[in-house]
Order: structure tokens, then sequence, then C-alpha cells
């Protein structure tokens, strides 16, 4: 179970007290499991809504090749499930992968979706909750693939630069993951990505300190 401290960075249960978060637990039957590192966690083989409630994961993108392509890291508050993810190709496969010991609250989409016959507040606002995470992830999805559709790793550098820049509304930012994530996220070898990056820096592109980048302006 979140702490109260916890509950308040969790998307999924914004603008819901912790009363009320306990209320939710209980009418959603919902289920709590622990995991240890590198084990599977979710497979979207169920229509289930996972929150991390503690340790780390990730989402992975398992192709016909079995080429894993890190999607999205998943920490406190972090929230997955099928209804907030995009398929892929066909033969490609999702995944939800555990990096630090995990506890994950497990709740039924389908209790989420249906009328509560009190008419609670509370469902009310996690309902507005979940879709504003489908929306969300659809967006995330199209900034993904405006990185993706980028014809060379400098472009593709350039082109997410310049949407972490957008949003933090600085020239200057901090990557949200590790450089090896990065190298997964723009889908490219990270020899290749970090020979880009060092072009980028002696030609005054960018300067970077470990995850921390400015961009010229």
């Amino acid at each position: 179970m979140l702490s109260e401290q916890e509950l308040q960075k969790s998307p999924l249960f914004r603008d819901i007290s912790y009363q009320d978060y306990q209320e939710i637990l209980r009418c959603f039957r919902a289920v709590q499991r622990a995991f240890r590192a590198d084990e599977l966690i979710y497979d979207f083989s169920s229509d289930a809504v996972g929150v991390v409630e503690r340790g780390q994961a990730s989402l992975i993108r398992i192709d016909e090749e079995g080429v894993s392509t890190v999607l999205e890291d998943l920490n406190t508050g972090g929230v997955f499930g099928k209804t907030l993810a995009f398929a892929g190709a066909t033969g490609d496969r999702l995944e939800v992968v555990c990096r630090r010991p995990c506890e994950v609250l497990f709740i039924d989409y389908a209790h989420i979706l249906s009328r509560c016959e009190h008419a609670c507040l509370r469902h009310s606002i996690l309902v507005q909750n979940m879709l504003g995470l489908i929306s969300d992830k659809a967006q995330a999805l199209s900034q993904r693939v405006d990185v993706l559709s980028r014809r060379s790793i400098r472009e593709k550098l350039l082109c997410y630069f310049r949407q972490l820049s957008r949003e933090t509304g600085s020239a200057t930012f901090t990557l949200p993951f590790s450089l090896s994530t990065l190298a997964d996220y723009i889908a490219t070898d990270r020899s290749a990505m970090m020979r880009e990056l060092k072009r980028l820096r002696e030609e005054g592109d960018i300067r970077s300190s470990g995850r921390q980048f400015t961009l010229r302006q």
C-alpha cells in the first residue's frame, strides 16, 4: 500500500484522499504483489492496470528477432496496462520487467470503468485520471514517433533534446533516464550514439555533464 506521501506522486490517484484510496483498494479488490529484479511483472495478457508502489520497472518491446527496446521507465507511481499501451507491429510483444525489487498494485480495469452503485466522487475522479493517463500516453507515443521518424542518429538526438527543452522551458534540461536507455529510446546502437554525442559537443551544438544537457540557441 502506498504511503500518504507516495500517494501524492501517483497520477492514477491524483486528487484522491488517503482514506478514499484505502476504500478504493477494498472496493476494487485490488491485489498487491512483490517482484524480484529481472522478474516478469506483466505480459499484457490481462486487462489489469498495474501501479508501481515501490521500486523500479521497465516497459519493454521485444520484436520478432528477440531484440528488446525500452519504451518507458516506471518508478513509484508509474502506471501500466493493456489499455495504456499501444501495440506495435504483428509479432512484437510488450512486457513489464522488474529492474529493482518492486511492489505493484493490480486493479481490474473493469472495476475502474464499471458504474459505482454509490455514485461516489472518488470513483469519478479515478476514471478521469485514467482517461488523462491514456491521453498522456498517446501524446508520449506521438513524440516518440516524431523522434524515430528522423533519418539519422544526429537528427533523432536533436529532435528529442528539443522536445525536452520545450517541456522544461529552458535550453538546459536533464535526461529522464540513462544514456544506455536513451540509445534504446531512439532505437540505435549505443556506441554509434556516443560518437554522435561527442561530435555534437565538439561542434558546439550541445554541452553536457552527466545527464544534464544544454542546447545551443
